[in-house]
């Protein structure tokens, strides 16, 4: 079960660094600031401050600067056998202890060694559907929540990289996907199956038209990366910037305060795909993730390489994708395809 997450105040004297001449910085605040300067997402920036601020709190709300790898390591094995989290979980958490020390406070912790209790990563062999199983999962859902499944099957996408998707990154000529800023930060192409274009561009006309009504409001700008706002004035404005599954209403982004539309909430295409296991009556433990697990998994039996796949799937290390080796079969040598064809 994960711990949980205190409430830090931001004024205690932990947080504050007494080095900052004239008035005091806290800490946090800075740190928020050098996450953004970095470019770090906003969920990330959210999971190092409420790590930090537990790491204080855990230790009686001293300041980071009094402390060393003998509270990290204390830190540390606290989380993983109080808290029951796992291995990537802690690695979060080293990782956000340490980020005060290497960019706010400068203090290098390198050559010291930090021995805490260390989770276990768990090896599981993914869950993967037959394209049977897929086409009746796929056929309990609807419009725009059907179409996103598609391309979680169809080009292999992680969750949050098909929420993200944006009208440019679509290439209907050459069908391919562009995926920017995955995991790793790192941009990949991918394949966008030739069965799902009518249904895409046909929602791209409706999506246009709520822009084009934002547009008309007042509104119609997006969140840009990597201070790309600033530089490029108009371009949050523009068509092929706009999230290709836009909210259905107006938000209030957290870091500027400004009201715009954002993507769909993940939550909803996760409700959305639960719902249709359920009514389908599959009993595996199916996800959103699976759709990925299964696209790779097809592709191997239908007669990829092992590389192809790997760089259709953004994997950095070829060894992450052997994991699918498990259901290989006999395998010719094809043009790949998407495996999606319904």
């Amino acid at each position: 079960m994960e711990m949980e997450k205190p409430n830090v105040n931001e004024k205690d004297s932990a947080t504050t660094d007494p080095q900052e001449a004239g008035r005091p910085v806290k800490l946090l605040d800075r740190a928020r600031e050098i996450l953004r300067l970095k470019h770090y997402s906003i969920r990330t920036e959210q999971a190092y401050l409420a790590w930090m601020k537990r790491n204080i709190l855990f230790h009686n709300k001293r300041h980071p600067r009094e402390m060393g790898p003998a509270e990290i390591e204390s830190f540390l094995s606290h989380v993983a056998l109080a808290g029951n989290v796992s291995a990537a979980t802690q690695n979060q958490a080293f990782n956000a202890i340490l980020f005060p020390y290497r960019h706010v406070l400068e203090i290098s912790l390198e050559g010291q060694r930090i021995d805490a209790v260390r989770a276990q990563k768990k090896r599981h062999v993914p869950v993967v559907l037959t394209k049977d199983e897929l086409r009746r999962i796929i056929s309990f859902m609807s419009g725009q929540w059907q179409l996103m499944a598609k391309l979680l099957y169809g080009s292999g996408l992680r969750l949050m990289e098909c929420i993200r998707l944006r009208v440019h990154d679509l290439d209907f000529d050459m069908k391919e996907l562009t995926v920017r800023d995955g995991k790793g930060r790192k941009d990949r192409i991918t394949l966008l199956p030739d069965s799902a274009v009518p249904a895409l561009k046909e929602h791209l006309v409706r999506v246009k038209a709520l822009h084009e009504q934002d547009l008309a409001a007042g509104y119609g700008g997006v969140h840009l990366p990597n201070a790309l706002e600033r530089k490029y004035v108009n371009a949050a404005h523009e068509w092929g910037w706009q999230y290709v599954f836009p909210a259905d209403a107006l938000s209030v982004d957290p870091r500027s305060g400004t009201r715009r539309r954002h993507h769909v909430h993940e939550s909803s295409l996760q409700k959305a795909v639960r719902q249709a296991v359920k009514r389908s009556g599959i009993v595996k433990k199916a996800g959103c993730h699976t759709f990925r697990h299964s696209f790779a998994t097809h592709l191997l039996m239908d007669g990829a390489d092992i590389r192809s796949i790997q760089e259709l799937l953004g994997h950095q290390d070829v060894s992450t994708t052997m994991i699918y080796t498990h259901v290989r079969r006999d395998m010719g040598h094809q043009r790949i395809k998407s495996p999606l064809s319904f």
